[in-house]
């Protein structure tokens, strides 16, 4: 083949890129384009066991590692082991699995078998000589299997470089592999979602569960504004209220910061490097901004604002968004009343609203419409809120209508900085699955807030918390007192009612529900990470999968 296989705008690409490009075409796009990686347990395993594997063969003199690149072939990359046999240079390639068997023999497995061969070629190049064989050692058999490095094998390396450039050059995701079989052992499966789209094309379709169900990571809120946080090796130290606490870097996701707690840049810097979140909210519950690394890369971007530049994709977004809010605000109004003739009639009318509201979004002709529709319901929704509580409850703590900055009463402002925490949690989805936040649908650019947050907070309010505010509200677990600090006719959350409402927020993200979108349970902190990547679907494959759940 004449032509050249780097052409001047494009970078080289990676030898591993092969492998997975042979794979798998949208795990290389998912990879290599937008950059998205996750380190999963068996990627954590084959880095060990590559480690281990340098530290031994290190001691015995045996190892030669190599990093080579090409401007002619258009790669780059390093190879496992280097070694002399019988005067003739031999790559080595180590893969923790199986080998293929085919005919009764191992066999390297194809993806395997290319990615040898690109480094046999870097390596020709290198030493000006020909390498005939490469070899790959499969540890979980102790066996090595021997490549031969023919035409048509270095044939296959220059094809799949030129399909590789032609997805670099691509706005557009492939489609899911036909082998379902290969996104088990995927570890780019929770983010690519396949298992999802099947079941959207095929109702019958059995769903593998390969989206995780709880977080891995966990999220720490730091309430006291005289706290401390800094870094020591790879942990953070957070000191507060005079005890340090010390918590593994690789354990932690989120870190929200209320007031002016103190970090440290060193503590920042770990944070970045590890994907770990870092925002910043008020005291009294004001989102104040945040930084994230990995953000997204432009090709998601590019296709989020097309996406969004179609009038008739925005209406029906529009119209899904606001359906499943009033519908699931509507359910909570009614199992709560639910066998209470009494509390069902006091809401009677609202309910009514609610209805009349919902039946209209379904058939509003523009955004505009939609929003009216949607206040409506909202000043229904939170005029029966009152009826809600328990008569047993302190009447201080029932809302006086809805006030928002500030709050005048202790029921208003723990709905506002409940709705903070939903926020944050909703931003910080946006932020991993690599959207715009500043770009919604629904809500227009009117404050410091990114409109795409507020659009999908519509989707949790409700079920995130409302419905376990006016459960602990009738649990009578809030103190009038202790727990609210009332400055004239604004009335805020002490310290120590920011710290019951978080954690009642993070109990409530905890608990599971089944998403009739995907057919399997997960926690809600999942779902919200689950349904930004279903809007996200909207344009990359599998539409029809947002905004789907309901409570029951």
């Amino acid at each position: 083949m004449e032509e050249d296989l780097k052409s001047p705008e494009e970078g080289l690409l990676r030898v591993m890129a092969l492998h997975a490009l042979v794979y798998c075409e949208r795990l290389f796009f998912l990879e290599e384009v937008e950059e998205l990686r996750v380190a999963d347990s068996a990627v954590f395993a084959g880095r060990t066991l590559h480690e281990e594997l340098r530290r031994t063969e290190e001691e015995d003199g045996e190892w030669t590692s190599l990093s080579l690149s090409s401007e002619s072939l258009g790669l780059v990359g390093k190879m496992d082991a280097v070694r002399k046999r019988d005067g003739q240079w031999i790559p080595y390639e180590h893969k923790k699995g199986r080998s293929m068997r085919g005919d009764r023999k191992p066999q390297a497995w194809p993806s395997d078998a290319l990615q040898v061969a690109a480094y046999a070629m870097l390596l020709e190049e290198h030493y000006g000589c020909v390498i005939e064989e490469g070899r790959i050692r499969y540890h979980a058999e102790k066996i090595t299997v021997r490549v031969l490095i023919d035409s048509s094998l270095r044939e296959a390396v220059r094809s799949t470089v030129l399909r590789a450039r032609a997805l670099r050059a691509s706005l557009e995701r492939p489609p899911i592999t036909t082998e379902e079989n290969r996104c088990l052992r995927c570890s780019l499966a929770p983010v690519c979602l396949p298992e999802e789209e099947r079941h959207q094309s095929d109702p019958t379709w059995a769903t593998v569960r390969l989206f995780p169900p709880h977080q891995e990571r966990k999220t720490l809120h730091i309430v006291s504004y005289q706290a401390q946080i800094g870094r020591a090796g790879d942990t953070l130290k957070i000191r507060q209220e005079g005890e340090e606490q010390t918590y593994p870097i690789h354990e932690v996701g989120t870190l929200v910061l209320y007031g002016t707690p103190q970090i440290t840049t060193q503590a920042l810097h770990s944070c970045l490097a590890h994907d770990i979140a870092v925002h910043w909210v008020t005291r009294a519950g004001r989102y104040l901004g945040g930084i994230s690394a990995g953000v997204g890369a432009v090709q998601r971007k590019l296709r989020h604002y097309e996406a969004f530049a179609d009038a008739s994709r925005r209406l029906g977004l529009c119209r899904r968004l606001i359906s499943a809010k009033i519908e699931n605000s509507l359910r909570f109004l009614l199992r709560a009343t639910r066998g209470e003739q009494d509390r069902r009639a006091s809401v009677e009318d609202f309910i009514s609203e609610m209805r009349r509201s919902l039946k209209s979004v379904t058939h509003a002709e523009d955004e505009n419409a939609i929003r009216g529709f949607e206040g409506n319901a909202a000043r229904a929704y939170f005029a029966a809120l009152p009826f809600l509580i328990s008569s047993e409850v302190d009447r201080s703590m029932l809302p006086k209508g809805r006030s928002k900055r500030p709050p005048k009463d202790r029921f208003n402002a723990l709905l506002s900085f409940g709705y903070a925490l939903v926020y944050q949690r909703v931003l910080q989805a946006i932020l991993v699955v690599g959207l715009e936040p500043a770009l919604g649908f629904f809500h227009t650019p009117r404050s410091a807030a990114h409109p795409l947050a507020l659009d999908l907070m519509e989707l949790f309010r409700c079920v995130l918390w409302d419905m376990p505010l006016v459960a602990s509200v009738n649990r009578r677990t809030w103190g009038p007192d202790e727990d609210f600090s009332i400055v004239g006719e604004q009335v805020w959350l002490s310290e120590h009612g920011r710290k019951k409402a978080i954690q009642i927020f993070e109990r409530r993200l905890e608990e599971t529900w089944n998403h009739p979108a995907v057919d399997y349970s997960l926690s809600y902190a999942r779902m919200v990470e689950l349904e930004v990547r279903l809007l996200e679907k909207e344009w990359t494959g599998s539409p029809g999968l947002f905004a789907q759940f309901r409570i029951r």
